[in-house]
């Protein structure tokens, strides 16, 4: 997670949400990302999309089954769509999205009767700096 909010300050060093997420297998970082959609002009470009991608390319297959995605804010809705079609074993995150976290907030995908994938999950981890990265950087910008 310390890695993930490495490049989620990444992320806000170049103006973007401050977001960071790693794709880890077997003890090995395949992939990184962090929020990239203002500098690629592309809406899908978060944190968790770019790291999944990337980490699909390492291994040749978009299928990550034994992989454990770890990201500083709970996903929305499109990156759990991605991280089911994934079939990502394990996701950890730091900081909850009451608003529009679609793992245990405004939707609960990770127990969705319709997905036939359940991803495991745990939240809250190093949840202080990750929240407060966000919420420092949101302060400066209102």
């Amino acid at each position: 997670m310390r890695h993930a909010i490495r490049l989620a300050q990444r992320a806000e060093a170049q103006g973007e949400v401050p977001v960071g997420a790693v794709v880890i297998q077997d003890g090995v970082c395949l992939a990184e990302g962090w929020n990239k959609p203002i500098a690629l002009h592309d809406p899908t470009a978060h944190a968790e999309i770019v790291a999944l991608r990337a980490a699909a390319g390492v291994v040749a297959n978009y299928r990550l089954p034994d992989a454990t995605l770890y990201v500083t804010l709970e996903p929305c809705v499109m990156c759990m769509g991605a991280i089911s079609h994934a079939r990502v074993k394990r996701l950890v995150f730091g900081a909850y999205d009451p608003k529009r976290g679609a793992v245990c907030h405004a939707l609960s995908l990770t127990d969705a009767a319709f997905l036939n994938h359940k991803v495991s999950w745990e939240g809250g981890i190093l949840e202080d700096c990750c929240a407060g990265l966000l919420r420092d950087f949101f302060r400066v910008r209102r």
